[in-house]
């Protein structure tokens, strides 16, 4: 890469102040509108079923563009693209009936114990399409920002900040590890409730290893080829040599560690708040705050990636954070007390309840609060209390928000007791699209840092006009698309 251009790159990408938490929740809040409208046209129009190209090209309008849109085009006016996008959801929803009758609930299953059979454990255990459309949605707008950040017609409020701040992109990494954390929980709940001999912490601990091996990997597939290609870098993001991949690699097995010490703490939210609570502690009271912002880079590992060391211990914090909303909402819920409604309203509540207490926390960390604050500013470089609170708080709503999309429009879902039929029910209440980004998430993440860093290397990013940069960026959306869905068709997923 040529060192003038080089050099514009990495400044184009440094020194960012962000935006602000409302006008982040404003742009992020399309992914969840888009949602909603295509919710309506199914639920009252069945307007995705059969499956046809207007329906497959109206879903990646909704799904996909809306979001490349509302952080390019309309990111001066994401409000105006909410309206457009709940407004006839809202009218569908008022005036057209149900085009599939609702599915009878059958009689509620005991709840699981130790005399159940696998089968019943199993179907304890359902797969919620609002958990499908979240962890979607949120691959997604990662992808599209991965890409569009290096264009000047995606706004540099929205890429991530250099020390204080809040921007989108900051909230993008978080939510990937908070995400991450989510489906986690499924695991731990089937290890909980299967009957046979648990697994000794070391074989625990040695088979999380196992896992991450290919993470670190990549991490150093990347690393090699940033260097090798000369391609343009952000050092203060993560450090010399560190990047995303390996943050990914190294969680598994610290999580096994802790997650041995819910025998001591049985709460997931408990040990998530008692590591930032440690971390924050040792950021204000030591050195360490000032050794990672602005301490001249030495010649030890340490020192030249001491930004993703130590930012390591809020994204477990956040993971753990993740996995702890999983536990609870997960689960069927029924009982021969609990009918399938009251059960989802439980999960509603929780939720509510998840949201509530992260976000008075945030209140109280990153503000005076009426004189009782902190006051600490949100640091995505440190992953600093604030910004693990404001990652679990915006995630916990996100999910609220889509679970309240499914249970007001897709209410045979929830009111099934069994696996029968589950599957009909689910692909009916989930975006083709987006339940082909879910499965194939990480092969998908994989495939759009490559794709980033080929248009980087063979386009002057920084030159084109905004039509050619939207050109460009609605094909990299449709190819990643595209990848998906077959991959989906054809049953491939990317295991590690």
């Amino acid at each position: 890469m040529d060192p003038s251009y080089k050099a514009r790159k990495e400044a184009f990408v440094s020194n960012l102040a962000g935006s602000n938490i409302a006008d982040i929740n404003a742009v992020s809040f399309v992914a969840s509108a888009s949602v909603l409208l295509w919710s309506a046209l199914q639920s009252r129009l069945s307007f995705f079923t059969p499956s046809s190209p207007a329906a497959l090209l109206t879903d990646f309008i909704l799904n996909v563009l809306a979001i490349l849109f509302a952080t390019t085009a309309y990111s001066s006016a994401p409000i105006l693209l909410n309206i457009f996008l709940v407004t006839p959801a809202v009218l569908l929803y008022l005036t057209q009936p149900l085009q599939r009758s609702q599915q009878k609930a059958k009689p509620p299953r005991k709840a699981a114990g130790k005399d159940d059979n696998p089968q019943d454990q199993a179907e304890s255990l359902p797969v919620h399409p609002f958990l499908t459309t979240y962890r979607a949605a949120m691959m997604v707008v990662t992808c599209v920002a991965i890409l569009a950040v290096d264009f000047r017609v995606f706004p540099r409020r929205f890429a991530k900040v250099e020390n204080w701040g809040t921007s989108l992109m900051d909230l993008g990494v978080g939510s990937f590890v908070f995400s991450a954390g989510v489906v986690s929980a499924r695991a731990v709940l089937k290890g909980r409730a299967s009957r046979s001999k648990k697994t000794p912490f070391i074989g625990r601990l040695m088979n999380s290893v196992r896992h991450s091996v290919p993470l670190l990997v990549l991490g150093l597939i990347r690393l090699w080829s940033v260097k090798g290609l000369d391609y343009a870098e952000h050092v203060t993001e993560y450090g010399v040599h560190w990047n995303f991949f390996f943050t990914l690699g190294f969680l598994p097995p610290f999580v096994e560690i802790f997650d041995s010490l819910t025998a001591l703490i049985p709460s997931y939210e408990a040990l998530a708040v008692i590591i930032s609570v440690i971390y924050q502690v040792a950021l204000e009271s030591t050195e360490l705050k000032s050794y990672i912002l602005i301490s001249p880079r030495g010649s030890d590992l340490l020192s030249k990636n001491r930004e993703g060391i130590f930012s390591f211990l809020g994204y477990l914090a956040i993971f753990l954070a993740g996995r702890g909303v999983g536990t609870r909402i997960i689960p069927r819920g029924t009982s021969a007390s609990k009918t399938p409604q009251q059960a989802r309203k439980s999960v509603l509540v929780s939720l509510a309840l998840q949201v509530m207490f992260w976000s008075t926390m945030f209140f109280f960390n990153s503000s005076y609060a009426f004189g009782y604050g902190a006051n600490i500013l949100v640091s995505r470089r440190l992953a600093n209390m604030p910004y693990v609170l404001w990652v679990a708080s915006f995630n916990s709503a996100q999910i609220l928000l889509f679970c309240l999309a499914e249970t007001l429009f897709f209410p045979s879902v929830h009111r099934s007791t069994s696996k029968d039929g589950e599957e009909e029910r689910n692909a009916f209440a989930t975006s083709r699209i987006l339940h082909a980004f879910n499965r194939g998430g990480l092969a998908i993440f994989l495939v759009a840092n490559l794709l980033t860093g080929a248009v980087n290397l063979s386009i002057p990013t920084l030159d084109v006009s905004t039509p050619q940069a939207m050109g460009i960026l609605i094909a990299y959306a449709a190819i990643l698309t595209g990848l998906a869905l077959v991959m989906d068709k054809y049953n491939l997923k990317l295991r590690l």
